[in-house]
């Protein structure tokens, strides 16, 4: 277990004991953390004490009171703010204003917990703010250590995956309540689109998985002879589904019925997935995608075509930026986690040595074009 120092100041001895009796065998766990949080008390009872320790050791959280005898807990606080020392600061107080909550979250005070208090409510505020302290140091863990694509991935993720969620479980309460009646049939756009959300969700967490292993450099990569065609097959087979609701037709031309590379299956699934899903994604109405593979004497060239919205050179510039989408009347509607043409991106130039052209017209369509060296 990780133990968190908490520093309890308050002139109250039975408040600084209890707090302390509480916390003695409390402990708190996240399904996102390895291993559960339990607390070591440190009591003291005036402002100029508290100063004291904080100068001296690390301490994780302060339970602090205002009402202290000499300077009191705001100053404290204040303090903290000004050396700038990590730790997260609980006001517990029983004379809590306004402008004692505005000044105290201004100096960057995580809550309050007025006095008197349940021993479950002080567990419970002890959860948030532990929680928070966790977040708030593995991001500037992350961030110290060059990472930002890990702040990225919680920001993206949360934001992400808040709204899908909401939706599904507003459909499910309404399910639920039976609110339009008791046949089945009547919900099934409800259930149709909880599926949707869902499907979307399963893709955006993928993605961001597979970014993550790219970046950390701990994907296990399987080396093995990979058919190229296949591979491309699988593909539009794959998206067919989706072409046919908006009647697309989809071709796959190749110089050779079978066109092999040196590859990780799943790597080159990413980059075929990729490559046909957008052309379909972002194709018009009765449009086409051409999908053309040929080998030349020292690369391989994979070219997929289609016949849709296309794209401006400054929309070219953006596309393959970690959690970039283009956003314009044309794309609304369009869903996507931002990372697909990324995670391809990385692929084709860290793993195979190759690289990525983009030709597009507004209005007219797209071609992707990647080249990659043979026996890479």
């Amino acid at each position: 277990m990780a133990t968190l120092k908490v520093l309890v100041v308050d002139d109250e001895p039975g408040i600084r004991s209890g707090l302390s009796r509480i916390l003695r065998n409390f402990s708190v766990d996240f399904p996102f953390v390895e291993e559960a949080f339990t607390f070591e008390t440190i009591e003291v009872g005036t402002g100029e004490e508290a100063v004291e320790y904080l100068d001296s050791m690390p301490i994780d959280i302060v339970l602090l009171d205002n009402q202290l005898p000499g300077i009191h807990g705001i100053e404290v606080l204040e303090h903290i703010t000004q050396k700038g020392i990590d730790t997260n600061v609980m006001m517990i107080t029983s004379y809590a204003s306004l402008d004692l909550a505005i000044k105290a979250t201004n100096n960057g005070a995580y809550n309050f917990v007025p006095k008197p208090f349940t021993p479950q409510e002080l567990k419970t505020a002890m959860e948030g703010i532990t929680k928070h302290l966790y977040l708030q140091r593995m991001t500037k863990k992350l961030n110290e250590e060059g990472k930002q694509i890990r702040f990225q991935f919680l920001s993206v993720l949360s934001h992400e995956l808040k709204s899908p969620i909401n939706a599904v479980e507003g459909y499910l309460r309404i399910m639920q309540d039976r609110q339009v009646g008791n046949n089945l049939d009547d919900y099934d756009t409800m259930i149709d689109r909880s599926l949707e959300r869902i499907k979307g969700m399963r893709s955006l967490i993928m993605d961001m998985l597979d970014l993550t292993r790219l970046e950390n450099g701990k994907k296990k990569r399987e080396i093995v002879k990979v058919d190229l065609v296949q591979m491309a097959r699988v593909a539009i087979d794959t998206l067919t589904p989706m072409a046919i609701q908006k009647n697309i037709k989809m071709y796959l031309d190749t110089d050779e019925p079978n066109i092999y590379l040196n590859g990780d299956n799943s790597e080159i699934e990413i980059i075929f997935n990729n490559l046909v899903s957008n052309a379909v994604k972002y194709n018009k109405e009765n449009g086409t995608v051409n999908c053309l593979i040929k080998t030349g004497a020292n690369k391989i060239t994979i070219s997929v075509s289609d016949t849709g919205i296309g794209m401006s050179e400054e929309e070219i510039s953006k596309i393959f930026q970690d959690f970039v989408r283009i956003k314009n009347d044309k794309t609304k509607g369009i869903s996507g986690s931002g990372l697909g043409l990324s995670i391809m991106k990385k692929t084709v130039e860290e793993y195979y040595h190759g690289n990525i052209l983009v030709e597009s017209t507004p209005d007219v369509g797209s071609t992707f074009i990647v080249e990659i060296p043979k026996n890479c």
